[in-house]
């Protein structure tokens, strides 16, 4: 199956293999006035996985992609095949009840040189673990005995519990946090400035053991909150990314009943911003029901509704080369609807949405590459699928500069 590319705009679109795609493609090369502007299909890279949640690349040159497996594994594909040993398995300290389980990987920006990168997982008594541990001296493997706890916070339930971490552009490591689940978070966790819990936390894993706080956090000098805080009022964080050339800050929040977010932080933002839950639910009042706002949230730049799905998955602003249609555009998708949309500034201060593609997937994540090219995980499936370019008149045929 790693041979086809799979064009959905509408679902139950078939594949064709490559060597009937270029052959068609050849025919079309001849033929002028054919070729339309391009749009994004998928290609399969790497099947028959279990339960994937995340995929991200190490920064090392090496070209290959770590792909985060639930129930404890990172395996790596080398751009050609998924490696028979795993990068590293935590299969034995994970709980994956409920939403729990290893939810990502990321590198040190000095990964080359130190070998550190850090992973986030429920462990057995439900509470998240962040750790630092050291490749070995087999680059494919790492040391598993290298282990070093960073964080370790409580969980009262077993939903919602973010997953997400990310090295910012700043060099440090940004944690997303859930609210701690159960529903309509009843602890008000995401408003409590006590918690680490409903937040996107900022720390520096370079300045002390565990870990030091930016002294340009948005709270060091406020006794009344904690210093680990970034920024507050989020429901679970499932997914966030950092635009590699901007810096710009997008983080899809799953909603409650009925409204999925997009929320946005500029890289020119000291941080510190509230993005409303559980006082809101997108643009719309949750608890209390009216005067929920007084003029201090943070509003998405993107919400909607449940009749288009049920569970944001926050994904990343293409800034690859093969699409170059594509270059600004930022995708996200629902986990439910299987929908992929891009978003991308209108130039009057705010998005226009462009539904891409309608599947039958269950999105949990997607993940860039080195060269910035964006895939997808395919969590029901166990698929992995690289977006790639597709000629929108004869949409079954790839532009053969597009993957």
């Amino acid at each position: 199956m790693g041979d086809q590319i799979r064009y959905l705009p509408k679902r139950g679109l078939g594949t064709m293999s490559v060597k009937s795609l270029l052959i068609s493609t050849l025919c079309l090369l001849i033929t002028p006035g054919v070729w339309a502007a391009p749009s994004i299909g998928l290609k399969p890279i790497v099947t028959g996985l279990a339960r994937p949640v995340a995929i991200t690349h190490a920064g090392d040159g090496s070209g290959r992609l770590f792909i985060t497996l639930k129930g404890g594994k990172t395996i790596i594909y080398d751009g050609s095949k998924v490696l028979t040993e795993p990068f590293i398995d935590l299969s034995s300290f994970v709980s994956t009840n409920s939403e729990r389980g290893l939810l990502s990987i990321a590198f040190h920006p000095s990964y080359e040189s130190n070998g550190f990168f850090f992973v986030d997982y429920t462990d057995t008594d439900g509470n998240t673990v962040i750790a630092r541990y050291t490749v070995s001296s087999d680059p494919n493997l790492a040391d598993p005995n290298s282990a070093s706890v960073i964080l370790n916070i409580t969980q009262p339930f077993q939903n919602h519990n973010g997953g997400q971490l990310q090295f910012g552009p700043d060099g440090y490591l940004y944690i997303g946090m859930g609210d701690g689940g159960s529903g309509g978070d009843p602890l008000n966790n995401a408003q409590n400035p006590n918690s680490l819990l409903g937040k996107i936390l900022r720390i520096d894993v370079d300045g002390a053991l565990p870990y030091a706080i930016p002294t340009s956090n948005p709270f060091v000098n406020d006794p009344g909150i904690r210093d680990e805080i970034w920024a507050l009022g989020l429901r679970n964080p499932w997914r966030f990314s950092f635009d590699r050339q901007t810096g710009d800050l997008f983080i899809g929040d799953v909603g409650q009943k009925t409204w999925e977010e997009v929320d946005f932080q500029p890289a020119t933002s000291p941080g510190g911003e509230n993005y409303g839950w559980r006082l809101m639910e997108g643009t719309h009042c949750y608890n209390p029901s009216t005067d929920c706002n007084d003029g201090t949230l943070t509003l998405p730049i993107i919400e909607y509704d449940h009749s288009v799905g049920c569970s944001i998955t926050g994904g990343y602003r293409y800034r690859g080369t093969l699409i170059p249609d594509l270059f600004g555009v930022y995708l996200y998708a629902d986990y439910c609807a299987g929908r992929v949309w891009g978003a991308e500034e209108d130039g009057n201060g705010g998005w226009m949405v462009t539904d891409f593609l309608d599947t039958d997937f269950r999105i949990t994540a997607f993940g860039e590459d080195e060269a910035g090219e964006i895939y997808i995980a395919d969590y029901l499936n166990g698929i992995i699928y690289k977006i790639v370019r597709v000629n929108k008149t004869m949409p079954w045929i790839p532009l053969l500069l597009g993957d």
